[in-house]
């Protein structure tokens, strides 16, 4: 099986976390802290908290849905982009994903000296839209939803967690990860529409649902 950016990704997730678990002073440096990047300029802080997570179960979440999301995102930046390029193009796009993910929250937070946040989501969410624009009509066992509901209800959901508030889930991370994923995207294959013209390829799909391909 050849190596991908998706499984380097992942490997390198895994690894960053867990050396960072062994080590609260890692940790502390990696996390995402708005007041810090304000006061002490460390904006490395924007990707960084992207590679650290919380325990086990957010690492496998996260890596899970960066493993189911990943291959369709890098079959669609290589088509777009050629090989070497697309496995560029979709790395920078997972990492723009983690950094536009946090701006807002950046806004938002910048004196408050007691908010932090980590977690690949920012970049997850960006990249499931390859994934949704290529089979729509994909259903996944949890939740029971094609992709494209998926998609939408996801916005919607991390937009109402998101104002509702209170608990420990950076819900304005998953909502602007998921909307630069969806604009940005959407962008870049208007603009590199040759060989495949996804966007086009997706309208047809989007309106004629196939039967469900569970994943």
């Amino acid at each position: 099986m050849s190596i991908t950016i998706t499984t380097i990704i992942i490997a390198f997730t895994v690894l960053v976390s867990w050396r960072a678990w062994q080590d609260p002073g890692m940790m502390n440096k990696l996390v995402y802290s708005p007041a810090a990047v304000k006061e002490r300029g460390e904006y490395y802080r924007f990707v960084s908290a992207g590679f650290v997570h919380r325990d086990g179960m957010h690492l496998f979440f996260n890596m899970y849905a960066l493993y189911i999301f990943g291959a369709a995102g890098e079959f669609t930046f290589s088509s777009m982009l050629g090989t070497t390029f697309g496995n560029v193009g979709f790395l920078l796009f997972y990492l723009a994903g983690i950094v536009a993910a946090k701006i807002v929250t950046y806004v938002r937070h910048q004196d408050n000296y007691g908010f932090s946040s980590i977690g690949a989501s920012g970049g997850v969410s960006a990249v499931m839209w390859p994934f949704i624009m290529i089979a729509p009509w994909s259903w996944f066992i949890f939740p029971p939803l094609p992709a494209i509901l998926l998609g939408i209800g996801y916005i919607f959901y991390s937009d109402y967690q998101d104002r509702r508030g209170g608990g420990t889930t950076n819900h304005n991370a998953h909502l602007w990860g998921a909307i630069f994923g969806l604009v940005v995207y959407v962008a870049l294959i208007i603009v590199f529409n040759e060989p495949r013209d996804f966007l086009q390829e997706f309208i047809v799909k989007v309106s004629q649902p196939q039967g469900p391909d569970f994943f």
